[in-house]
């Protein structure tokens, strides 16, 4: 298991279950202070066949921290071996147009809004 957080957020990587999950409110500036994060679910997805990215508790997200997930879909887009699955909440508003722009970026991405 793998745990990154500090005020307002918490991210966990939990290789067994192949899933990293995203609560509260990412703020960081710019993508240098998203490096750790970045770093997590990019070795969570060379490490598997099929990773999930759980946002449904992640209420806000910056315009940052779209980049760094549209900057690692992309990357993904090109690894044919692993399959993603992203599952949001349709109750968040940022995340419903956001997340379809990512499923934009990858076709093969498995979107899921609960």
């Amino acid at each position: 298991m793998k745990i990154i957080e500090d005020e307002g957020y918490k991210v966990t990587y939990d290789p067994a279950e192949k899933i990293v999950t995203f609560s509260g409110t990412l703020r960081l500036a710019g993508l240098n202070e998203y490096a750790p994060i970045i770093d997590c679910i990019e070795d969570a997805f060379t490490e598997c066949d099929n990773l999930t990215l759980v946002l449904t508790d992640l209420g806000f997200l910056n315009s940052s921290g779209i980049a760094m997930f549209s900057k690692f879909v992309i990357s993904a887009r090109n690894n044919q071996g692993c399959k993603l699955t992203i599952i949001g909440s349709k109750e968040i508003p940022w995340q419903g147009k956001s997340l379809k722009n990512l499923q934009r970026l990858m076709p093969a991405l498995n979107l899921i809004l609960e």
